[in-house]
């Protein structure tokens, strides 16, 4: 595979290097796709996290009896689009 970095991005890695952080590039961009590879996973997980709360909170509104039209909802929807985009039916 073939890559090819802005200059800016070539300088950080021989700027990192001669610092005596990494031996070479391949180690730079190997550690760099880790750190990648760990925050996706984790916004990954935050993301399910947050999803799993909010439908507990959905299921406790609903409990309480406080819910809203489904109709009226996408009808509201509808009209925001319409208003901020532009959308049709």
């Amino acid at each position: 595979m073939e890559i090819k970095l802005k200059p800016e991005q070539e300088q950080f890695i021989s700027d990192q290097i001669k610092k005596g952080k990494y031996q070479n590039a391949e180690q730079l961009i190997s550690e760099a796709l880790n750190l990648l590879e760990k925050k996706l996973t984790q916004t990954d997980k935050i993301t399910l996290e947050e999803l799993r709360q909010k439908i507990e909170v959905g299921r406790e509104q609903i409990a309480k009896g406080q819910v809203t039209d489904g109709e009226l909802v996408f009808s509201q929807l509808l009209d925001k689009l319409r208003r901020e985009y532009g959308v049709e039916n």
